[in-house]
């Protein structure tokens, strides 16, 4: 199990723009704000260095974070991060309390196994063709898989899976999934086929050449050969 992700916070009294903006900018800190579960929002700051570097762990964005503050910790989701478009520093956070049985909407990446000993690529040459690499779920916010894994080992040529077929973990769904909106995530396709060598056409092209050449020359034979005729005929009539 991955270790989980904890942020150190500061309470804060200070709301609105200007405020704001001095936590960032005199305390080199980031605002951010705790919400949900029927309690009162609570406004704390960040430290910019640590919430950067959380940021830089993929599960930041789809599993249970831990906020301590002082004497008070929460176990919270991420709803949104606010960056600077032009210098990408972080300007604001949202994470929302959870509990483990509050239900909640994921994107879980997807981790395809096995995939070096598919039977449509070893037996057959097939080329393994991924259509679908993240997928949205809903699951309680205590049970949020790391990644959806799909053993691709007995997958043939010519055959897909489906968002349908997929095992996901026990109380997870795919909102709104039918048989309208399923899709195929991953295949094992027939490989393209080869395009013919092009030395071939241009050994063509050479032989069209000297063909054209030898034209030449026997037609310059010809000539020369006529010019020495003439000038004999010529001279005997002199």
């Amino acid at each position: 199990m991955t270790e989980q992700i904890i942020l150190n916070a500061e309470t804060r009294e200070r709301t609105g723009t200007n405020k704001a903006r001095e936590i960032r900018n005199i305390d080199g800190m980031v605002p951010a704000i705790v919400y949900g579960d029927d309690k009162e929002t609570l406004n704390i700051k960040l430290k910019l260095n640590e919430l950067t570097k959380a940021s830089q762990n993929e599960l930041f964005y789809t599993q249970v974070l831990l906020i301590k503050s002082e004497n008070n910790e929460e176990k919270v989701v991420l709803k949104e991060l606010q960056k600077d478009p032009a210098k990408g520093k972080f300007l604001h956070a949202d994470f929302q309390r959870v509990s483990s049985k509050t239900k909640l909407k994921v994107v879980i990446p997807v981790n395809f196994v096995n995939e070096e000993d598919c039977v449509g690529v070893k037996v057959d040459g097939g080329v393994v063709a991924k259509t679908i690499r993240e997928i949205e779920i809903m699951c309680l916010a205590g049970n949020i898989p790391e990644s959806i894994d799909i053993d691709i080992e007995n997958l043939n040529l010519g055959s897909s899976i489906r968002l349908t077929e997929i095992s996901l973990p026990e109380g997870s769904e795919i909102p709104g999934l039918t048989e309208e909106t399923d899709q195929m995530v991953v295949s094992v396709n027939a490989p393209k086929a080869v395009e013919e060598d092009p030395i071939l056409e241009e050994a063509h092209e050479d032989d069209v050449v000297s063909e054209s050449e030898a034209t030449s020359d026997s037609d310059s034979e010809e000539t020369s050969s006529s010019d020495e005729s003439s000038s004999a005929e010529n001279s005997e009539e002199s």
